[in-house]
């Protein structure tokens, strides 16, 4: 499998060609395109091997698209990543597209891994602080990860805030190390 270049230009193209209003539910069938693709192994090798042509990948793409009820659009898109061969990179062409959705809104989406599950309170106060720092409204997923014994880490975008104690120990580990 060879690797795809230009993640953000296919994604680009998607949004310059797609509505607003359209992007939404476009995500939640790409969504649903690459979920298939990580869980069955016959449809990733459909959609990423050589072995299948141009054409049966269209196909298939065209049926999955029709089962879904995506808009033309949508469908005609994937038929173009499958001429570009570049299926491949569909999880990272369908993260650029909700990277450039949520930077047209003004939104930002925060990944928060805690140890156990956040209460309401802590959970405005958080996204009420997320508001105040990036100046955007926050769309927050919430990860539970046992293993950071305490504190929680938040990714935004590509900025990463982590005042875990498993990465509070990190740090220290890393401090003594250099000396």
């Amino acid at each position: 499998m060879r690797k795809v270049s230009g993640v953000r230009q296919y994604a680009k193209k998607f949004v310059s060609n797609v509505a607003v209003e359209e992007i939404p539910q476009a995500l939640d069938h790409l969504g649903v395109i690459v979920s298939l693709m990580e869980q069955d192994k016959g449809i990733r090798n459909l959609m990423v091997s050589p072995m299948f042509s141009a054409e049966e990948r269209r196909a298939s793409l065209a049926s999955i698209a029709e089962k879904l009820k995506s808009s033309e659009k949508l469908a005609k898109y994937l038929a173009y990543l499958a001429d570009e061969k570049a299926l491949s990179a569909l999880p990272q062409i369908t993260r650029a597209i909700l990277a450039s959705y949520l930077e047209m809104k003004k939104r930002a989406k925060a990944v928060v891994t805690t140890p156990v599950a956040v209460s309401a309170a802590f959970e405005a106060d958080l996204i009420a602080a997320l508001r105040q720092r990036t100046g955007r409204e926050i769309d927050v997923e919430y990860v539970i990860d046992p293993s950071l014994l305490g504190g929680v880490r938040i990714k935004v975008g590509s900025t990463m805030y982590d005042t875990s104690l498993k990465g509070q120990l990190g740090l220290l580990k890393d401090k003594l190390i250099e000396g």
